[in-house]
């Protein structure tokens, strides 16, 4: 089995309805200069087929349309 990080954001131009409410309530908590807080899922898995992880991506996780993915292979993990 290998592990694997799916990584899921908006699309550069999307908009980010998560990420700009963020953006508004960081200099009430004190946080300044930060600014295109995107907002993203992060998906952890085991797959025995690691080549199938960009079609499940593309039918499955993500919205190809307006998401982008990366996917991150790890270490095996012990069974």
């Amino acid at each position: 089995m290998v592990k694997a990080k799916v990584l899921i954001r908006p699309k550069q131009g999307i908009l980010d309805p998560q990420g700009k409410a963020v953006e508004r309530a960081l200099p009430a908590l004190g946080f300044d200069g930060i600014s295109n807080v995107r907002v993203g899922r992060l998906v952890e898995l085991e797959t025995d087929d690691p080549s199938a992880l960009d079609s499940l991506c593309e039918k499955l996780l993500a919205n190809p349309l307006i998401e982008d993915f990366e996917v991150e292979l790890e270490e095996e993990a012990l069974s």
